[in-house]
């Protein structure tokens, strides 16, 4: 393992224990691991910065783990302005992150990148993970770069792109009956022999690739931030990993604060967004998720503490909209902004004209589209034709 000069290890997100950096699994406390840098020795500046490339998130790689990456430079993504929507939202900018132009399309390349890259220090020879589909994808493409077999549990009602590409990119494609869940208890029942976990939270390294998107919000904005970012929240690693960025920019002198987060669910699995209204630290489990927005519909999200502590900390807020209001405003993305928003990224989107009233008219409203359009096509199409088109 070549970590990086700053990388310190890894500690627990409950009690502050400290762990080696090879460690998979939760710490003694049941809490995720989360990787932790010496900040102070982190020479950044904003002519440091401009003078790198920006081609992948690894230009901020003093504030990533390792220092030979296993990379198809992911991220870099654009900060698109969407000033037709913003309009019709009624705030004074509207900018959409779209995390569609990664590798596989989606802002999970980030984190398995670095999860890949654990792995081949680890010298693993499996690597095995359960997804909704996205995750099976991008994990697949980045196994086959370190050589590795992998597996990639999924629900039946995975997308068929998702499922080919598992395929194309030479990983091993286990599709479950059910939803999610059932994927997930699939992983650990069937597969028997000695595997590297790459399951978010398991995996300490897969949300700490996600908070690279806000360095990259805060530098494209000439090292401001913006007054709102709303994120779709499945997980939890995507709000906890955007939380963790702009807090390290702020700890670094980068910015002067942070942006408030919003995290934007499905009405028909709204963990996170139910326990938010009710005042809880954690989420309950979701009885009878039904939402058509598969990436979304994770009804025990792993990193839930982590994603309410995110919102709380940021004094942000949590959302639920209806899925033909998210399809709806993916639509429009697309046909007002020339960006081909998923339907995770539609929720997040549609998440902003419900809280039009919590935004001035002059602020400043972060959208992150999390996956490319065309994972959704079929999706979004029949949106459109329910409406006759």
């Amino acid at each position: 393992m070549q970590p990086s000069d700053t990388f310190s290890g890894l500690e627990c997100t409950e009690t502050g224990t400290e762990y080696d950096a090879d460690v998979t699994g939760r710490s003694e406390a049941g809490a995720p691991l989360d990787p932790t840098y010496d900040l102070d020795a982190v020479d950044w500046d904003a002519d440091t910065l401009a003078g790198r490339a920006f081609d992948s998130m690894w230009r901020y790689r003093e504030l990533l783990p390792f220092s030979d990456p296993v990379t198809a430079n992911e991220g870099a993504t654009p900060l698109v302005e969407a000033s037709a929507l913003g309009d019709e939202a009624e705030v004074g900018t509207l900018l959409i992150k779209d995390e569609g132009r990664n590798p596989t399309g989606t802002f999970l390349d980030r984190g398995f990148s670095l999860a890949a890259t654990a792995a081949r220090n680890a010298e693993a020879e499996v690597v095995a993970h359960a997804s909704p589909g996205n995750g099976a994808q991008s994990a697949a493409s980045y196994a086959g770069l370190v050589d590795v077999r992998s597996y990639g549990f999924v629900p039946s009602r995975t997308p068929f792109p998702n499922k080919a590409m598992v395929n194309v990119h030479g990983g091993q494609m286990k599709v479950v009956g059910g939803r999610y869940p059932d994927a997930l208890s699939a992983l650990h029942e069937q597969l028997k022999s000695d595997w590297y976990t790459l399951q978010e939270f398991d995996n300490p390294y897969r949300h700490d690739g996600a908070k690279t998107i806000a360095y990259e919000i805060a530098e494209r904005l000439d090292w401001s931030v913006p007054d709102w970012v709303v994120v779709p929240a499945a997980t939890g690693e995507l709000v906890y990993g955007v939380s963790k960025g702009f807090r390290d920019l702020a700890d670094l002198g980068l910015v002067e604060d942070v942006p408030r987060l919003v995290a934007a669910q499905s009405a028909g699995c709204a963990p996170i967004a139910t326990a938010w209204e009710a005042g809880n630290d954690d989420t309950e489990a979701w009885n009878h998720p039904d939402t058509i927005v598969g990436e979304l519909e994770i009804p025990d999200p792993e990193g839930g503490a982590l994603a309410l502590r995110a919102i709380e900390e940021t004094d942000g807020l949590a959302a639920s909209v209806g899925d033909d209001d998210a399809l709806e405003s993916a639509v429009t993305a697309a046909q007002k902004a020339g960006v081909e928003v998923g339907a995770a990224g539609g929720v997040a989107l549609a998440a902003v004209w419900d809280l039009a009233d919590e935004f001035d008219d002059e602020d400043t409203v972060v959208v992150v589209n999390t996956e490319s359009g065309s994972k959704n096509a079929d999706i979004l199409r029949s949106h459109l034709m329910g409406q006759g088109i």
